[in-house]
């Protein structure tokens, strides 16, 4: 079983895939064509499921390492010092073909990155100073490690053999193959360079051709100048924690799938919300909720152009000839069936089993997505314009299947696998949809409907108000009747519900605060005695629920409060400014990079931006 903190990864994406690089050098997971596909590399979740090593030979760990992103990119720098010299090791999920033109690539236009990614992991040495010896050890086992592969020797590359797919690494060293594994020693001076690049194609298609060094190195720089290139076109944000929100930014575009516009919850699967327990899912599929969310923190971290490739995605995914109502996830692809299985030869991260693929939850009621769908259609309103057909009906069909559904009770934003509830936020959310829906009638051609939408908005928010508070606990709680708390309750004003200094509203986050917190000031989910989901264990703190709270207090006025709160969960991003889902004793749990974490801090950072400009008198983006 892997053991290496979560924290010790880097992503690395080419908006179809990602990979995680840990600090020692190893590439610890990666799946080949798609975020969703079986992985080639994962030893993240069991030590027999494949890897790929660089590291100095002879000690594992005697190198001192420092490492970095190239600037505004997702392409990863690694220098390894030993006490003979020292190398930089890059890494990169290539966005560009070195053999294609270069419209082909869209690699001159920045609204286009990864449009045609070849699938190709680049990884070069270059020598800094000294000379270092390295060990490499190529060991893929593809379908999540079932498959060992037979590996053959050309000209300039090893063939991979085995399952449906083809592999092919190339590079000029020699190797040592035997038991589907690739082994070399390679030496590394000042200024001399070593270059891989491993290669994935499907076993139908024509058989790979091998990298030269040259495409290598070509591959490496033109991957560098499309992220730089996106970045300079997209990230105008120049606030509080600017570092912080522009690499969220870019974490949130990497976890974007550039064929047809969805986003992923997070880059992996089944990294657990508690060490050895059983809260482990696949969260590399496209939630509406965390694929909403991520397009609003994208207008605060990188303005968003591709608006229309998301709702035009989620129109063709959620299509229905039965008026069905909408599904909560979908497959990267628009896939509706995503059963959800076990794989039971993986031993987990540090012995957290199930290992899962597929994710049950598609199947529940949750009618908080026609909110955050309109929600984010309202935010993004300039930059969707005229909205296609599809989108105009399928937006519309969203606020008056809210309108329609909004009494019944849903398994809520936490996705309970249990009896449905009549969960607050979920009523928010319907409140959301048609309050946005309203201010947007005009720009859908539906002014007809606004006076209705406006009617059903004005009963739900009545509805919440009467049953969603509860004298008991002093605060807006989980669901109608309950006087549980729930994170999900500060969302209250951070929607526009009520003001952030209504009384009913600071209660509410003096509540969360005391009662709902770690003793680090972390903020839970919620608290009960075997969780919500039934399961048993205690899960982590929440990063986004820690946001929240920050965002929260940011709109109520306490500023310091807020700042305080800001930091508290900041602080659990790694050396490269990634956050994972949770933290409990000092480090990072769950599934990671996690969008859901990286929006909470563009959010409340955008937050605690507008408040302070608004006391200076000024807010600039």
């Amino acid at each position: 079983m892997s053991r290496q903190p979560i924290g010790d990864y880097g992503l690395l994406s080419d908006r179809h895939s990602a990979a995680l690089v840990c600090r020692d050098g190893s590439v610890d997971w990666l799946g080949f064509p798609r975020f969703d596909s079986p992985s080639v590399f994962g030893r993240l979740l069991d030590d027999a499921a494949g890897t790929w090593t660089i590291r100095p030979a002879g000690a594992v760990g005697s190198a001192d390492v420092h490492r970095s992103y190239v600037p505004d990119t997702l392409v990863l720098r690694t220098v390894l010092t030993t006490p003979t010299g020292s190398v930089e090791l890059t890494d990169a999920l290539a966005v560009t073909d070195p053999r294609a033109d270069v419209a082909d690539n869209g690699a001159e236009d920045p609204h286009r990155l990864g449009e045609h990614a070849p699938h190709v992991l680049v990884r070069r040495l270059r020598g800094l100073s000294g000379e270092i010896e390295l060990d490499v050890v190529v060991r893929p086992r593809p379908e999540y490690g079932l498959i060992v592969p037979l590996l053959v020797q050309g000209e300039g590359a090893v063939a991979c053999a085995g399952g449906a797919s083809q592999l092919l690494l190339s590079s000029t060293i020699d190797w040592t193959l035997d038991d589907g594994e690739a082994r070399a020693t390679v030496h590394v001076a000042a200024g001399q360079t070593v270059g891989f690049a491993l290669q994935h194609a499907h076993l139908s298609d024509p058989p790979l051709q091998p990298y030269t060094s040259e495409q290598i190195e070509a591959s490496l720089q033109t991957t560098i100048g499309a992220w730089q290139s996106w970045s300079a076109a997209h990230q105008t944000y120049d606030g509080p924690w600017r570092d912080l929100v522009l690499q969220s930014g870019r974490v949130l575009q990497g976890l974007s799938y550039r064929p047809s516009g969805a986003i992923v919850a997070a880059a992996t699967t089944s990294l657990p919300e508690e060490i050895g327990g059983e809260r482990n899912w696949d969260y590399r599929y496209a939630w509406i909720r965390d694929a909403s969310f991520t397009m609003d923190a994208l207008w605060v971290a990188a303005c968003p152009h591709e608006a229309d490739e998301f709702f035009d995605f989620m129109a063709a995914a959620a299509a229905h000839g039965n008026g069905s109502s909408l599904q909560i996830m979908y497959g990267i692809g628009g896939e509706h069936d995503l059963t959800e299985r076990t794989l039971p030869h993986l031993s987990g991260w540090r012995d957290s089993r199930p290992v899962r693929v597929g994710n049950a939850a598609w199947t529940q009621p949750q009618l908080d997505v026609y909110g955050e769908l309109l929600g984010s259609a309202f935010r993004l309103r300039d930059q969707l314009g005229t909205p296609s057909e599809a989108t105009r009906s399928f937006l519309i069909g969203l606020a008056d299947t809210a309108a329609a559904l909004w009494e019944q009770p849903d398994n809520g934003i936490w996705e309970v696998r249990g009896e449905p509830r009549h969960f607050l936020f979920s009523k928010l959310m319907c409140w959301v949809a048609l309050d946005r829906a309203s201010a947007l009638a005009s720009q859908l051609r539906a002014d007809d409907r606004s006076e209705h939408w406006q009617a059903v908005a004005a009963e739900i928010r009545s509805r919440i108000l009467e049953k969603g508070w509860s004298s008991e606990a002093s605060a807006f709680v989980q669901s109608f009747g309950s006087t549980d708390l729930d994170a999900s309750a500060l969302m209250i004003p951070i929607v526009g519900l009520l003001p952030g200094d209504d009384p009913r509203v600071l209660a509410t986050i003096d509540a969360i605060a005391d009662r709902l917190t770690d003793d680090q000031g972390m903020v839970y989910r919620y608290r009960t005695s075997t969780g919500v989901d039934g399961l048993a264990g205690q899960e982590g703190t929440f990063l986004l629920c820690t946001f929240w709270l920050a965002q929260a207090q940011a709109q109520a006025g306490r500023l310091e409060q807020a700042r305080v709160t800001f930091h508290r969960a900041s602080r659990y991003a790694n050396d490269l400014g990634l956050l994972a889902e949770e933290a409990a004793d000092g480090e990072l749990l769950g599934n990671f990079p996690q969008a859901f974490s990286h929006i909470g801090l563009v959010n409340a950072a955008w937050a605690i931006h507008q408040a302070a400009g608004k006391e200076e008198g000024a807010v600039s983006r």
